[in-house]
């Protein structure tokens, strides 16, 4: 595929810097460079150029690097412009630009050329995505790993072994004069069950990549002044939320992203529960509820050094299906033992926010509660769509099962065809142009 246009766009965020990248891509490059630089710059050679106007004046000087096709990262003729980091300088870069014929570019659309171009597959594509907006050292990793085509490997290998099975069957089912009761044969159900153990095995995998590219986010709940702010702060390892014995100190929702080996998790402290309450602490607190709505898991936290908690009545805040743990804190004040301990309500933790005791035995909870393991180096990043993928390849490929033990060949052709063209969801080799915009939309302009 080849666009009929020439695309443009600012490639660096907004904002002054000491240096601005532009970039160009489409089949008039070349005499975009030829007027805009005066020639056309040797072909991947960093040349030092004036960027001129219409009239010829001096707008900029910079670097220009030209990328000819098929040899470029969309697969078309690209440029790119190295200015300073003014954002007017930047402006009127992208204005001649469009003067010369140019368009702006939509989110993305760098990405999607290079993804129609057959430069990279769909889960690459978004692997540029989550590189670019990777919050811990371990998702950009994983995501630079997943850009390599690590994962996509894992896919295009299980596909692979999918099709070898399928070419098996059909043949079967084509050349019934044989007389042969192919499902019989050991060799069907044995390749059946290999590839449903690497589909299992991947499915982990990106479970793990999940984690690290939309990470877990932790709800903060509790009656007033039981230290939740201080929890956040902890964890936070910074001063995020606002601390006072003064009861109902919190009222919106305050925000810290943290990471935890690698996991990155989004902590939100709410408002305290309780009856009653003006105007704006009651607004507060439906806030709060909302926030646990939304969770992956909810921290209730109370203070250890009151005994008349009623625990039963702060749970019932949290929606039925949202994971809780409960979180006595100021143990400090108390002596209580850090770490975890059982109480009727379930398992709980014991930490003190001022000292720093149990923190680490909280961490570590909450991995195992997502169920989260450091990516090793074989990590590659996923989103919920590829989790979804893998889920339905799952289910067809159960269902192919059924079938094989049924000897129902033409059903299990059919049940292998589905997870092959499932899978084929993830890299692109099946796909919908409403997917495609929901995925290229949501990139950042010059990507």
């Amino acid at each position: 595929m080849t666009a009929g246009d020439t695309i443009a766009a600012v490639a660096t965020p907004p904002g002054v810097g000491g240096i601005g990248v532009l970039r160009v891509s489409g089949p008039t490059v070349r005499a975009v460079a030829s007027v805009l630089l005066g020639d056309v710059p040797a072909p991947r050679h960093a040349a030092f150029r004036a960027f001129r106007d219409a009239a010829g004046r001096e707008i900029d000087r910079g670097l220009a690097i030209y990328f000819p096709a098929p040899f470029s990262f969309t697969g078309e003729d690209v440029l790119e412009l190295h200015a300073h980091g003014s954002p007017v300088v930047l402006d009127m870069l992208l204005a001649r630009l469009v003067q010369l014929g140019a368009r702006l570019a939509r989110p993305g659309e760098f990405s999607e050329r290079a993804f129609l171009n057959g430069k990279i597959d769909l889960a690459q594509a978004e692997a540029i995505a989550d590189l670019v907006n990777a919050s811990s050292e371990a998702a950009a990793r994983s995501a630079a790993r997943s850009l390599a085509g690590a994962f996509s490997q894992e896919v295009h290998e299980l596909v692979e072994a999918l099709v070898a099975l399928r070419t098996h069957v059909e043949a079967a089912i084509d050349f019934p004069e044989e007389e042969i009761d192919f499902l019989a044969d050991a060799r069907v159900r044995d390749e059946l069950a290999a590839i449903r153990s690497r589909l299992a095995n991947l499915t982990r995998n990106a479970r793990q990549g999940a984690l690290l590219q939309a990470g877990m986010t932790l709800v903060l709940a509790g009656a007033p002044n039981a230290g939740k702010s201080s929890v956040l702060n902890a964890l936070a390892r910074e001063e995020a939320a606002i601390v006072s014995p003064t009861a109902g100190t919190t009222r919106d929702i305050v925000r810290a992203h943290i990471a935890i080996d690698g996991l990155p998790v989004h902590v939100l402290d709410t408002a305290g529960l309780r009856e009653g309450g003006e105007a704006i602490e009651r607004e507060g607190m439906t806030r709060a509820r909302a926030a646990m709505a939304r969770a992956d898991h909810v921290l209730v936290v109370l203070d250890d050094n009151e005994r008349d908690h009623d625990v039963a009545s702060l749970l019932s805040h949290v929606p039925a299906d949202i994971s809780r743990t409960l979180l006595y804190n100021k143990i400090d004040l108390t002596g209580r033992p850090a770490g975890e301990f059982v109480t009727p309500a379930g398992v709980a933790l014991a930490i003190s926010a001022k000292s720093g005791a149990g923190l680490d035995a909280l961490r570590a909870h909450l991995k195992h509660r997502m169920g989260y393991q450091p990516a090793g180096e074989g990590g590659f990043i996923a989103r919920r769509r590829h989790l979804d993928a893998l889920a339905r390849a799952g289910t067809h490929l159960d269902l192919a099962a059924e079938q094989a033990d049924q000897r129902a060949g033409e059903l299990l052709a059919e049940e292998l065809r589905g997870a092959q063209r499932v899978l084929g969801e993830i890299t692109g080799a099946f796909t919908t142009e409403d997917l495609l915009s929901r995925i290229f939309t949501s990139f950042c302009i010059g990507k």
